[in-house]
């Protein structure tokens, strides 16, 4: 029999089958007044989960396209930006500052620690010139959650627009674009969205498009106002993946069946689950503000998290490793999008089997009573 495989990655995640199979569905011209419809629903339907009346453009790319453009859209050449960089998707914001000419200040945050909204304020006291704040919802590379809505009612006190990575946040912690003052939300299809890579979305508030107006970088295919005229009009500015629109589709309805508190929740308790399972085996986790979509934790070596995600791999487990400084020494579980509890069952399972077959010393099944005393409440 060939090996059974899990993706148990931060991306791409696992695709239900209902989404698979609308992928199959008879391609549909994109210029017919049927697609139309479709892709308006959509539309709206991708407001609810972002908690927003705002625009949200869709761009066939991943989630950088769209940090992309959110940087190209509301700066020019030498203007200035904060960015926020508390792991490698922090840090990205930086590099595609660099790359237009922005000029950046950054805001390094330890590994695994939140940044904290008063260091962000006083950045904007010393620096009245800033014109955009970029940070992450979740910090996919050391599953650290960032405390948006704080940092929204900072940021919201002056003339700089708050922009969010919310890459693998969205669809999993808990995010209210509106309320909480976000003027862009870039995010990817390939986490809590239960869709295949290949779209990317920008929810772009009414201050950030004001600003749009007066940027001078560059820009054709992420252009903002190409992807507004196209909602006024009901056809998109550019050929858009359409089987990938069906998913879409399919996705969101789902979630607006579970509901987003709902799926707020399942994702929050997971995440409890996980980290009370890693713990209770004596492992020590990596976030000091937990995010839920993931969970990073160290092995019990210092270089023993490389190992674990080779044995989860020969496993037929897909999970992730550290990058950069923490390359080789965490493994990183995601239970986002298509998971539920026995997702997380099966993944702290195969990490006792693999402690054991490591020769560590633990209680053998402590951590699967940790996890299912918190899962119970599913």
């Amino acid at each position: 029999m060939s090996k059974k495989y899990y993706l148990m990655s931060p991306g791409p995640t696992s695709v239900p089958p209902e989404v698979s199979l609308a992928e199959a569905k008879p391609i549909l011209h994109h210029r017919t007044k049927v697609f139309e419809e479709m892709l308006g629903q959509v539309n709206e339907d991708l407001k609810y989960l972002f908690q927003t009346k705002n625009d949200v453009f869709t761009y066939a790319s991943s989630g950088t396209g769209a940090m992309e453009s959110a940087v190209a859209n509301l700066l020019c050449a030498g203007d200035t930006a904060l960015v926020v960089r508390g792991g490698k998707f922090g840090e990205r914001w930086g590099n595609i500052c660099k790359a237009y000419g922005v000029n950046f200040i950054p805001l390094d945050i330890e590994w695994g620690y939140a940044v904290s909204p008063d260091e962000i304020e006083a950045k904007l006291k010393e620096n009245p010139n800033i014109k955009v704040v970029f940070t992450t919802l979740c910090e996919t590379s050391t599953a650290t959650l960032m405390p948006i809505k704080e940092i929204g009612a900072v940021v919201a006190k002056t003339n700089a627009c708050l922009v969010v990575d919310a890459v693998s946040g969205l669809g999993v912690d808990e995010f209210r674009m509106d309320e909480w003052n976000v003027d862009v939300a870039a995010v990817g299809s390939q986490k809590g969205l239960m869709i295949p890579p290949g779209l990317a979305f920008a929810a772009v508030s009414p201050k950030a498009l004001e600003m749009s107006k007066t940027s001078t970088l560059p820009k054709f295919y992420f252009s903002f106002a190409a992807y507004k005229k196209g909602l006024e009009s009901g056809e998109p500015p550019y050929t858009p993946p359409v089987s990938l629109i069906y998913a879409l589709q399919q996705a969101l309805d789902m979630i607006k069946q579970e509901t987003i508190e709902k799926v707020w929740q399942r994702h929050r308790l997971l995440a409890q689950a996980t980290r009370a399972g890693i713990t209770a085996l004596g492992l020590r986790l990596l976030s000091k503000s937990p995010a839920n979509g993931l969970t990073a934790a160290f092995g019990p070596g210092e270089d023993d998290g490389g190992v674990i995600v080779k044995k989860y791999s020969q496993l037929g487990i897909t999970v992730a490793g550290g990058q950069d400084a923490l390359k080789g020494k965490i493994f990183r579980i995601a239970h986002m999008g298509y998971a539920e509890m026995f997702d997380v069952i099966m993944s702290i399972s195969a990490l006792e089997m693999i402690l054991m077959d490591m020769g560590y010393k633990f209680e053998l099944g402590a951590g699967m009573k940790a996890a299912e005393e918190v899962l119970k409440k599913l």
